[in-house]
């Protein structure tokens, strides 16, 4: 896509720190040539000011009608006019003259104001630089004055610096402390973390053990089922065959023994056949082992983050309430499990469970009228059977899911085409209404279609500029709310042909996005590197502003009611808490300066694309990709070159399960699920 708006610039202002800084400059060069003025000059007689630059007279000159100037300031202002700056005479460079009393009665004026500000020192130094007369004695009382002062100072100076040291080693020790503190608190929460799984991990064992024993149970139970049977039939033939028993006894003995060994055998080879049945052959198991040693390996790769994790949620659990602690206890007293390592598990269970992305289906966006193919945006309709794309190539195509995935040829045909006038930015499907869909384009123009009729149902054409966003609210299927480059917030009602609401802003708006759990709160993000939070009830100021991104945020996407995420052109993600206003997480590992990559949520998992042309996933939990994929082109040989040219655009998870849609700039689409 193309790329984001940038947001005005902040013009800047010039503080009035600066013009103090000037003048100190200024006051710094004239000690520097060797001019000395008295500091202040509010004691001073105005006269000694010069009336062009309003200064101590320096270098004082005197005009033929009686004023005296700075020499450079006069000679300055008659380059320009020919005139006194006191009374207007006519006035040129001849009628210049050099005051020498009046710079002579300045000298002393500021020798006499020196003198009043002096320090003793100062006097005692001028006094000896004009010859007066000291006895020896009167030195060394001097002298030894000067030296019980200094071991004074000297003195109280150590004492400073003792107690400045004492000050610093008590902060460290109290940091220290604190950090043993919390070090033993972690210890002990991982004891009885320890514990506690060690005592479950036992309990799994025992029932496995008990689930094996039932099972050779059945075994045993089956072969002498069988034993008894062939028996039974082997004595039915003894008895109904009284002259065989009478001609080979012995043989027909022999035979049942051996009938016998066949069916032990016979019952203990299905015995065998159906435990591999049920806990999986060798094979089977080894691939387990291998996985397990994966999996270990994850965990050792990102133990940092994982270690935060940990101590985190086993801090705020344990900080939480004790009434509110005991109910969560109730609910997993038979895990026996604290509520920290309880949510941590479910962190970890998640992060190692998946390491790859697996490519299940491609497609090809583009057609043989559009060389633009970039795939701007791709979202599953409400029962994830369908999804749409759009972007550049001016058409809205729906396709069908289970089509593209079950069927081999990556040229699949849409189910539905409809074309637009603009080329489009977003796509919205109502969550109730399976049939409308909302797309916002270039033109500004936000069109609900009918996807069985292919015709719009309403189109609003109120923006001024380039519609980036659009989005239907999850709890009122007739409420819909759209962002632009007009720096304006719309929100629209499918039964009314005028926007019900219309918030402005100061930058462009990138994206928008209805909170799931309330159709009165949007997220909208701008070029302005801010997250504005509206109560729709209020818009005269957002609930909040979150701030942290360094660039435009360029998308936003709601993984529950609390927890926002959102995407920069800073090339990072961020996690929100919209309940409490805090910023939980950022999320580095793709690149993305300048373009629309996509981005998409579940309960766990936020991916994005990025201009490298790769797909990158992230945990919600850890800071660091999961795993990533990147897009290749069998007409390319050179990756590098590919991965310069092309970048994902759009992005889209499938509910909660670990199907994702990816479309990259070139119209390439691909299925990709996570795989262990």
């Amino acid at each position: 896509m193309e790329e984001l708006s940038a947001g005005p610039l902040v013009p800047a202002v010039v503080k009035p720190e600066a013009s103090r800084a000037a003048a100190a400059d200024t006051g710094a060069s004239a000690a520097a040539s060797g001019d000395t003025f008295p500091a202040s000059t509010s004691e001073l007689d105005k006269d000694f000011l010069c009336p062009i630059c309003m200064q101590i007279i320096k270098d004082a000159f005197l005009t033929a009608c009686g004023h005296s100037f700075c020499y450079m300031c006069i000679i300055t202002h008659l380059r320009n006019k020919n005139d006194c700056p006191c009374c207007g005479h006519y006035l040129t460079n001849t009628n210049l003259f050099p005051n020498i009393l009046f710079d002579r009665l300045l000298k002393k004026t500021s020798a006499r104001q020196i003198s009043k500000t002096a320090s003793p020192v100062e006097h005692f130094r001028q006094a000896l630089q004009k010859g007066c007369d000291v006895t020896i004695k009167e030195l060394d009382t001097l002298l030894s004055l000067l030296a019980e002062k200094k071991r004074k100072m000297e003195q109280e100076e150590a004492e400073r610096n003792m107690q400045i040291l004492l000050d610093f080693l008590h902060c460290l020790r109290k940091q220290k402390v604190d950090e043993l503190k919390e070090v033993q608190t972690d210890l002990q929460f991982i004891k009885e973390d320890i514990n506690s799984v060690e005592k479950h991990r036992m309990d799994l064992y025992r029932a496995r053990d008990r689930y094996s024993v039932k099972l050779q149970m059945l075994d045993d139970s089956g072969g002498r089922k069988s034993w008894h049977s062939s028996v039974d039939k082997s004595s039915s033939g003894l008895i109904s065959s009284p002259l065989n028993l009478r001609r080979g006894g012995l043989s027909s003995g022999s035979h049942t023994k051996k009938n016998d060994g066949k069916s032990q055998i016979n019952s203990q080879g299905h015995g065998v056949q159906r435990r591999d049945a049920v806990t999986g052959s060798e094979s089977p198991h080894i691939n387990q082992s291998g996985l397990a040693l994966v999996r270990k390996k994850r965990v050792h790769t990102q133990f940092n983050d994982l270690q935060e994790c940990y101590l985190q949620k086993r801090r705020h659990a344990a900080d939480k309430p004790h009434s509110q602690q005991e109910r969560e206890m109730s609910l997993i007293s038979r895990e026996g499990y604290s509520v920290g390592l309880e949510d941590f598990q479910s962190v970890l269970t998640t992060f190692t469970r998946y390491s790859r992305l697996r490519v299940i289906a491609e497609l090809r966006h583009g057609d043989i009228f559009h060389s633009a193919n970039i795939v701007s945006s791709i979202e599953f309709d409400r029962d994830d059977d369908l999804f749409a794309t759009a972007g550049v190539s001016r058409r809205i195509k729906v396709f069908d899911f289970s089509a593209v995935v079950n069927e081999p040829t990556d040229a699949h045909c849409p189910v539905v085409e409809m074309s637009t006038r603009s080329k489009l930015s977003c796509l919205s499907w109502n969550k109730y209404a399976k049939n409308q869909i909302a797309s916002s384009d270039y033109e500004g123009i936000v069109t609900v279609w009918d996807v069985t009729t292919r015709k719009s149902l309403m189109e609003y054409e109120e923006h001024e500029k380039r519609a980036w966003s659009v989005d239907f609210s999850r709890t009122d299927p007739s409420m819909l709310v759209s962002g632009s480059d007009d720096c304006k917030v719309k929100v629209w009602c499918t039964n009314q042909e005028a926007s019900v609401l219309n918030i402005d802003m100061k930058a462009n708006i990138c994206c928008v996005k209805y909170n799931p759990g309330s159709g009165n709160y949007i997220a909208v993000g701008s070029a302005d590197h801010h997250i504005h939070y509206y109560d729709l009830r209020n818009i005269s100021r957002p609930v909040h502003v979150f701030s942290g991104h360094k660039k435009a945020v360029s998308y936003v996407k709601f993984l529950s009611n609390y927890e926002l995420a959102s995407a920069s052109t800073d090339s990072t993600l961020r996690l929100w808490d919209v309940k409490e206003n805090l910023a939980v997480r950022t999320f580095k590992g793709h690149a993305n300066e300048k373009n629309f990559v996509g981005l998409t949520v579940s309960s766990e998992y936020i991916a994005c694309g990025s201009e490298t042309n790769e797909v990158f996933v992230y945990h919600k939990e850890i800071s660091k990709p999961l795993t990533w994929h990147r897009f290749g082109s069998p007409d390319m040989d050179d990756a590098e070159d590919e991965a310069g040219s092309y970048f994902i655009s759009a992005v889209c998870w499938k509910s909660d399960r670990p199907t994702i849609l990816t479309a990259n700039s070139q119209g390439t689409i691909k299925v990709l699920v996570l795989a262990a």
